[in-house]
This record gives structure tokens, C-alpha cells and sequence, in this order.
């Protein structure tokens, strides 16, 4: 299926270049960025009997009881358990996350579920929960799980309480070993992930048919084609950064949806940039330093 929506007109030519990106304003982090309002039909609870109120306020803010789940699971037991395949290891990387200002309870219960020492390689296991990136071969790397979080929850909207707690239909570019795709496919309808790299494809693919993330399509092609059979996207994640957006990647994002990716800001850095499309066009955010590995074309088998 192709998108054959009509293109509302841009607000600036794209792909985004050094000096456009330079001038964009730069916010600090963890600062909220504006979204669409949200209606909350409560009129009718003016009426309604106390022992009711509270039952109703429960389904209008989901995100309470969800916040309520992680801080019950961070709060069960003191972290004890050395092993790997132990909750505990994960507990401490959350708290440390919300420690670091990763606030919004899908992700951190996401990051709480996906067990990471299970996509890296069996010599650097022990540094799995770390918050370091480790090299998975063929030239990448798993991103930091705070690299993970925060581009996940700024995906999502920040760490408002009126960000979205879940996402629609999301495109990955780079699986890399498919933890980031695993992440997503706690907080997503729908995943589609492309990775260039055929042995890490299959890797990934291994991989996440043990998570059972049934929600996750792998697709083994040019990440910066994107992928048009699926498109449009709701949200677009890239682990990989380039000098510009690919423009494949702005016309696969539709009206309404986000695109989070580095973006290279200098001969030397990269900056997370946030790109919301709306009728009048592409509004952008950029955000701090990060550093991933290079955004490339073509297939390697």
C-alpha cells in the first residue's frame, strides 16, 4: 500500500541541511514540546455519585495506573539478584533512567520489560545493563538505554502527562540486534524496522522471535529509502545519522505524526532532532549532542 494522501505544502525545503539545523531553536533537555490538545469529555461527572468520580477520573488518566504498575515493580523487593536474567539488573537501569529525567511510565515500563542482555554479544554480557553502547559487528552498535529511552519518550511526546501512551504504526531505521524494535514493541501498535545489513537482519530476526514481539515486521533493505509499502508512518525512529533528513523519511511521516533522528550539526556532532508534520508543513526541534554510527545507503549482504 502507498501513501496517496496529497502533500500539504512545506514549511522549508527538505532534506534538512547544516545551516538549517543550526538556526532551528535549540530547547534544553527534557523541555515539553507543544502538541495537539487533548479533549477530556468530564462535563458529566458533575453529577455523578463521589464513589463513582474517582472510577471515572482511573479511565480518563490511564497513564496513573500505569505509572502506579512501574512504581510498584521498582518499589517490590530491594534489587538483590546478580544474574543477568534476574528483574533486579533491569530495576536498577530503570531507576538510574528515571534518575537521568526519562519520566514517562510507558517507556520506562518498556525498558523494564525488554530483557537487553539478550541482544549483545555473550563477551560483553556482563556490561549489558550498563549505560554504554556496545559493538554488535558489521561496524554497529546497541544504542545506551538512556539513548533508547529518551528518544522513545520524546517519540512519544515528552514526559507530560498528557504525551501519548501509545504509539501507531512506527517505522525503524537500522535494527541493528533489534533492542530498540523490542523496546518499540512494548509501547507501538505496529512496528516496521529496516536494517541494510543482511547478518544482523537475520540476527535481529532470531532474536525477536524469542521476545515473541509479534507486532514487529523486519524488512531487510535501504533504510534511507524508508520503507513506502507500509507508509504512512504515525512515528519514524532512526539509529543512524546523516548530514539531512532523507526526504523518503518526510513523505512516509503523515500529517500528524513525529520523526526523532540524529542529525549531524557540525564536522564532528551529531544533535537529536524532533520534525512534527502538520497541515502547514514540518515543524523542527533540535535537542543535545548524541553519537551514532553513520546513516548509509545501499544493502550489504
Amino acid at each position: 500500500m502507498s501513501d496517496t494522501a496529497s502533500k500539504p505544502p512545506k514549511a522549508s525545503k527538505f532534506p534538512l541541511r547544516l545551516n538549517q539545523l543550526a538556526a532551528a531553536p535549540k530547547l534544553p533537555k527534557g523541555a515539553p514540546i507543544a502538541r495537539k490538545p487533548v479533549q477530556v469529555l468530564s462535563a458529566h461527572l458533575v453529577a455523578t455519585p463521589s464513589a463513582s468520580i474517582a472510577a471515572a477520573r482511573a479511565v480518563l488518566r490511564p497513564q496513573a495506573l500505569l505509572q502506579h504498575s512501574v512504581d510498584h515493580a521498582l518499589s517490590a523487593k530491594s534489587p538483590s539478584g546478580l544474574g543477568l536474567d534476574s528483574a533486579d539488573v533491569r530495576v536498577r537501569m530503570v531507576e538510574r533512567l528515571r534518575g537521568e529525567g526519562i519520566q514517562h511510565p510507558s517507556v520506562l515500563n518498556a525498558m523494564l520489560r525488554v530483557q537487553r542482555h539478550r541482544f549483545v554479544d555473550s563477551a560483553l554480557v556482563i556490561q549489558a545493563y550498563e549505560d554504554t553502547s556496545l559493538p554488535i559487528g558489521h561496524g554497529q552498535t546497541i544504542s545506551k538505554p538512556s539513548v533508547v529511552a529518551r528518544m522513545i519518550e520524546l517519540l512519544m511526546g515528552g514526559a507530560q502527562a498528557r504525551a501519548t501512551l501509545h504509539l501507531g504504526k512506527v517505522l525503524e531505521i537500522g535494527t541493528g540486534c533489534g533492542y530498540q524494535a523490542a523496546v518499540l514493541a512494548c509501547v507501538a501498535k505496529h512496528v516496521v524496522s529496516v536494517e541494510r545489513v543482511k547478518a544482523l537482519h537475520d540476527k535481529a530476526r532470531a532474536l525477536l522471535v524469542d521476545e515473541r514481539a509479534v507486532s514487529v515486521r523486519l524488512v531487510y533493505g535501504d533504510g534511507m529509502r524508508g520503507h513506502a509499502p507500509n507508509a504512512p508512518y504515525d512515528s519514524i525512529i532512526a539509529a543512524a545519522g546523516g548530514e539531512a533528513l532523507p526526504e523518503d523519511w518526510l513523505a512516509q511521516l503523515a500529517v500528524g505524526g513525529r520523526l526523532v533522528a540524529p542529525v549531524a550539526v557540525g564536522s564532528s556532532r551529531q544533535a537529536l532532532v524532533v520534525v512534527d508534520r502538520t497541515v502547514q508543513g514540518f515543524e523542527r526541534h533540535v535537542f543535545e549532542t548524541v553519537q551514532f554510527v553513520p546513516l548509509k545507503s545501499g544493502m550489504v549482504r
